[in-house]
């Protein structure tokens, strides 16, 4: 069964890039495969000023949630010298079940190796819902690095773990049926917000989405993020290092758990936000616009406080 599973999930990987990128060839490197990705586009006269690095998660290509539209405008915009990939970029559960990408999907993959191609630096390191990457880890595909995980070095000198999170999960790890049952539940619960907001613009009222509500309020789901950003924490404290950066709970946020600084970078289903760090070392959250709704002051910047 094993076996066909996994025969399953690479059939997928390669239906994937002969649709993403049809003149796909083997480098000479033997493990190496090089994609051509397309000529670089000029840069946006909006663009914003260079930051060090941008982390994005949970994208979720291949499914109806995905805002493609809205993360491919905000790649063009910001210029990075490296980006993480930070799991569930694309959503393998759901493409396994039924074959559903829109162009704005192609366009996200297109602006990736855009990036990879003009010199950024690109690191994937596969989630839950795109795990049949992870036997990749240690290749890189068309100019992206795969990795398990990976220790990110800040322009000021602190180390953060780079992980999707789903390891923390125990339903990911132990009762993966159930998690396919709440991965189902979700997107219910994404089709009625979706409906709900077409009524609210139709009223003129801003954007309301019931899953975010639904995680600030429930007790259970507030408990489990809480339980979650702990066992993160812990993890981190035990390996000696100054963060963690994550995703899989699409809840951003930047938090101290102790002598730990936690960070998600969100997602792009519902909250569409992505976690950069600036020039000087300082981590922000960014919304697809580019309007920053939390910030960290550099380690240096508080010692001296």
């Amino acid at each position: 069964m094993h076996c066909i599973l996994e025969l399953g999930g690479n059939r997928m990987i390669a239906t994937a890039l002969r649709k993403l990128a049809p003149q796909a060839r083997r480098s000479d490197g033997g493990n190496v495969v090089s994609l051509r990705p397309p000529e670089a586009a000029p840069p946006a006269p909006e663009a914003l000023p260079r930051l060090r690095t941008i982390f994005i998660s949970d994208v979720h290509l291949g499914t109806r949630g995905c805002k493609g539209e809205a993360l491919a405008a905000f790649l063009r915009r910001h210029a990075c010298e490296t980006l993480y990939l930070v799991g569930d970029i694309v959503d393998g559960w759901r493409l396994k079940r039924s074959w559903y990408w829109r162009p704005a999907h192609t366009e996200v993959i297109q602006e990736i190796l855009r990036k990879a191609q003009n010199g950024t630096r690109v690191i994937f390191i596969p989630g839950n819902h795109d795990e049949a990457l992870r036997p990749y880890a240690g290749l890189n595909l068309a100019g992206v690095d795969v990795r398990f995980e990976a220790v990110h070095r800040t322009a000021d000198g602190r180390d953060f773990l780079v992980m999707h999170g789903d390891y923390f999960d125990g339903v990911v790890r132990y009762a993966k049926w159930l998690a396919h049952l709440g991965d189902w539940a979700y997107d219910i619960a994404l089709w009625v917000s979706e409906r709900v907001c077409d009524v609210r613009r139709w009223l003129g009222l801003p954007h309301w989405s019931l899953a975010a509500y639904l995680k600030r309020t429930v007790k259970n789901a507030v408990e489990y993020i809480g339980r979650f950003e702990d066992a993160v924490a812990r993890e981190t404290e035990q390996r000696g290092l100054d963060g963690a950066i994550c995703g899989h709970i699409h809840h951003a946020s930047i938090r101290r758990i102790g002598r730990i600084l936690y960070c998600n970078d969100g997602d792009w289903v519902e909250s569409c936000t992505a976690l950069v760090e600036t020039p000087d070392g300082a981590f922000e959250i960014l919304s697809a616009t580019g309007e920053t709704l939390a910030r960290e002051r550099p380690a240096r910047a508080m010692a001296t406080m």
